[in-house]
């Protein structure tokens, strides 16, 4: 199964304070979606909490969350105890098997990790796609992004750019 990591960090690794992304970037928040919508997408139980009501669950999306809970539930989620699990339930999602596949276009994975901090390191032994967009600012966090190792080497690179924000940024796709 393509299992893909997509998260947005400063240059320094940060990618969260408080349980809150700290800062805008109305780019990277599409892109995310765009990347995701369709796929199911797993995500630690902070991360649920921290979306907005509005777009709990996320729409077009099976939305798995991994919470040591055995009691948490939501609606429109479902929960798993482990990023095992929640891969199993998602590759059952996908009709996709453990097995490795060919990876698709453009860096599509069948299941998508979208957070946080501790379930990004326990899913990068799975990973075969991560989708970073670095930002270039300077913040406070609590959250850091996990290191990929030397086996992940950069696909694509959109270069520098301003948000409308004003924030400058660069989305990269990094394959192994």
């Amino acid at each position: 199964m393509n299992v893909g990591l997509i998260w947005a960090q400063t240059l320094d690794g940060v990618i969260g304070a408080d349980n809150a992304i700290p800062w805008r970037l109305p780019e990277d928040m599409a892109h995310f979606r765009a990347i995701t919508l369709g796929h199911p997408v797993v995500m630690g139980r902070r991360t649920w909490d921290a979306l907005p009501p509005r777009f709990r669950p996320l729409p077009g999306r099976r939305n798995v969350v991994v919470t040591r809970d055995p009691r948490w539930a939501a609606e429109g989620a479902e929960r798993a105890g482990s990023i095992a699990e929640a891969l199993e339930l998602a590759a059952s999602a996908t009709g996709a098997t453990a097995a490795a596949e060919p990876l698709e276009p453009a860096g599509a994975a069948a299941v998508w990790v979208i957070g946080g901090g501790e379930i990004y390191r326990a899913a990068l032994e799975h990973a075969t796609t991560l989708w970073v967009t670095e930002v270039d600012t300077t913040v406070h966090g609590d959250t850091y992004a996990p290191t990929p190792g030397p086996t992940w080497r950069v696909a694509e690179d959109s270069g520098w750019q301003r948000s409308t924000s004003g924030l400058r940024y660069r989305i990269r796709r990094l394959t192994r």
